[in-house]
């Protein structure tokens, strides 16, 4: 009895055992910490440029899902055409030169809105074809008998970085400066690059020469024809267009409302961090994606939303930080798993920017409507109306859709 907790956290981290996936996996948790002490330096660098303007924010945010809307979908194509790892490489280093040049115009002081702008452009269309590929890649990684495991562990990468990441973020803003976040991010590409070039060549399924209209296409239909995925996708799109994104939340109650430092909000934004990993740990260890888990999710995500736009302490903000990263990653790791495992193998990759697209595109999407209102009425009313808004949803969905029955092999 007494190594059942020891058995269960070995089992919510199983996938780790298959050392390229262990490596990779290391890898991106790395440079995931360099791009979440990107996104809260270019946050606050907004604001300062624009004498606290949330409406700039969203604007940045505005160009970034332009990008996802315009190259997600030819990307998860890509991702099915090409080789997975040679793509991921090209994608990795023409990041690590963006973050790069953000670094020296910060520093010179050359650096303007529009330019970040510009950039959130080109860094949106690169991850266009990025994300993807890297889901895909991972999933020729593992056995089949821990995919649902990997697929959970790869979800809490980006969001589990943001427990050291923010902190980290704001420490250096404090000591050293923003630039210093945009080099420190270019660097942690190094490690992810050094790791897929141990890769195989070709890991995995052979590509599928296919036209891409066609392949694009082949994709949607088998999304359409699985009405568990449709409504996943349609609460999960809804949650991230809805509720207005951490770094444009807050930025704007540290500075409106908690009146708080650079340091102290990084550790915000790391409670949400934490939070994720939480969430993440408790579905890869459940084996499968719990859709009732998920549903309950959803409800404590609108609750954590509300008391985080409106509070005024510091301790629950943090609390409520906390919840709404672990519902979210319980909501998010859900969506991706069900993605992954109720298509065919040869179709992950396109299948996969759909999810890309929420979370890059619709999210700051959201945004911008988001930033508009927070401007105009304030950050609390703001969140509490996008909870409402959520649950609303959330519950039109669930009592119309129809659990279809399992597909063999599937969840």
């Amino acid at each position: 009895m007494k190594t059942a907790p020891g058995r269960a956290w070995l089992s919510s981290v199983r996938a780790l055992r298959n050392r390229p996936f262990r490596a990779l996996w290391i890898a991106f948790l790395v440079s995931s910490v360099g791009t979440w002490m990107q996104i809260v330096a270019q946050s606050l660098l907004v604001l300062r440029l624009s004498h606290g303007s949330a409406f700039a924010l969203g604007c940045v945010s505005l160009c970034q899902a332009s990008a996802f809307f315009l190259f997600a979908l030819v990307g998860g194509s890509f991702a099915d055409r090409l080789d997975r790892r040679r793509l991921l490489i090209v994608s990795q280093s023409t990041l690590m030169l963006l973050a790069t040049t953000l670094g020296f115009l910060t520093l010179l002081n050359l650096i303007t809105v529009s330019v970040i702008a510009g950039m959130a452009f080109l860094s949106g269309v690169i991850l266009s074809f990025d994300q993807p590929a890297r889901a895909a890649l991972i999933s020729t990684l593992v056995p089949q008998e821990d995919l649902v495991n990997a697929i959970s562990l790869q979800s809490a990468v980006f969001n589990g970085a943001s427990v050291a990441g923010p902190a980290l973020a704001g420490l250096i803003i404090d000591h050293i400066g923003l630039s210093a976040d945009f080099f420190l991010n270019a660097l942690s590409f190094g490690g992810v690059i050094f790791a897929l070039a141990l890769l195989p060549t070709k890991p995995g399924l052979p590509p599928r020469r296919e036209k891409l209209i066609r392949q694009i296409k082949e994709g949607l239909r088998s999304v359409q024809r699985d009405s568990l995925l449709l409504s996943s996708l349609t609460l999960y799109g809804m949650l991230l267009f809805a509720g207005p994104s951490l770094p444009l939340l807050l930025p704007v109650l540290a500075v409106g409302r908690l009146h708080i430092t650079a340091s102290t909000l990084g550790f915000l934004f790391a409670a949400a961090g934490f939070g994720a990993v939480l969430g993440a740990l408790i579905l890869g260890s459940l084996h499968t994606a719990s859709l009732p888990l998920a549903r309950a999710a959803v409800v404590s995500w609108c609750i954590a939303l509300a008391v985080a736009g409106t509070s005024t302490s510091v301790p629950l903000t943090f609390c409520a930080l906390l919840l709404l990263g672990t519902s979210q990653s319980i909501v998010g790791s859900t969506t991706s798993t069900l993605l992954q495992t109720r298509v065919p193998p040869q179709q992950r990759g396109r299948v996969m920017s759909l999810n890309s697209l929420l979370v890059m595109g619709v999210r700051p999407l959201g945004d911008f409507p988001a930033g508009a209102l927070i401007s105009g009425i304030g950050a609390s009313f703001t969140a509490v109306a996008s909870a409402a808004m959520v649950g609303v949803t959330g519950l039109v969905i669930y009592r119309r859709s129809r659990l279809p029955s399992r597909p063999e092999g599937g969840l």
